[in-house]
């Protein structure tokens, strides 16, 4: 009696075996057809169409302040938040005529948080991310262009951490804080990847000074460093661009003019295009190694 019940389950065993072989042979051979299926709808994908998407590019550009934040004031009343909006609005025509997608995190005077910018640009799936401003300092002789990476060790001048501060603390206007909504730096700061993204921030950086340099003075020739909060996307190289200090009574001039903002903006979309190549170049170069 005792050896048919073990016959018996040995039999009960083998057939659930048996079935959980079949159950994931069927599995498998579904997923093979699934991706032989796949296979064939991208082959018959054309190369151009391929190629297009395997160099697709989006940009983000960020015009700072807005709404009921102003951002600095010049002497004669300028506005930093409508400066940097067209100058960004500048950036973003150039780009696209040059074939590179170009989204605004804001085209009118509204005001947005400091974290839903970055939000922004994730949801776009950003290749690059950069914030434009017009800043103010307390000594009116302050002047230049700068650009900002973040910094996950202080700042990198007594300049850097002003700014940062003061940039941080736009939500402030609006009854927010910043600070409790830092959500991209908390687990990511010290990977691979955050890593990786400051060093092609910073390549970025340079590229943008370069090109500005040729049509308007540096107030620092090597890209800056500070927590920017606006800057803390753990995958997207992001860059803040201080495109000259609205508090400088000249540079006041000079910014509420249309040929600077043209100029300034053509600095910029120059460094974004320059570093896209860069990029191109370094990672062909990487491959062959």
């Amino acid at each position: 009696m005792s050896k048919i019940k073990s016959l018996t389950l040995l039999t009960t065993r083998r057939q659930l075996l048996l079935t959980g072989l079949a159950a994931m042979t069927l599995a498998g051979i579904n997923k093979a057809l699934a991706s032989d299926t796949a296979t064939k709808n991208t082959s018959s994908t054309p190369a151009k169409a391929a190629a297009r998407s395997r160099t697709r590019r989006i940009v983000v550009l960020d015009p700072g302040h807005g709404g009921i934040d102003t951002g600095a004031i010049g002497p004669n009343g300028s506005k930093e938040k409508h400066v940097v909006l067209a100058i960004a609005k500048n950036v973003r025509n150039i780009l696209r005529s040059k074939g590179i997608e170009t989204r605004l995190t804001r085209s009118s005077d509204q005001f947005i948080p400091l974290d839903e910018r970055i939000e922004i640009a994730h949801q776009h799936d950003a290749s690059l991310f950069m914030s434009i401003h017009a800043d103010g300092f307390t000594n009116p002789s302050a002047s230049g262009a700068s650009v900002f990476a973040l910094s996950n060790r202080g700042a990198s001048s007594a300049m850097a951490k002003y700014i940062s501060e003061r940039e941080n603390a736009a939500d402030d206007v609006a009854g927010k804080k910043a600070k409790n909504k830092d959500q991209y730096l908390q687990q990511v700061l010290f990977d691979l990847v955050q890593t990786d993204t400051i060093k092609n921030s910073l390549t970025l950086g340079s590229h943008i000074l370069k090109n500005i340099k040729a049509v308007h003075k540096l107030h620092s020739k090597h890209t800056e460093q500070a927590a920017f909060v606006v800057l803390k996307s753990p995958s997207i190289p992001s860059v803040l661009v201080e495109t000259s200090f609205i508090t400088n009574p000249g540079e006041e001039k000079l910014l509420g003019t249309t040929a600077f903002r043209q100029k300034i903006a053509n600095a910029i979309a120059s460094g974004v295009i320059s570093y896209f190549n860069w990029f191109d170049n370094h990672k062909t170069h990487g491959k062959k190694r």
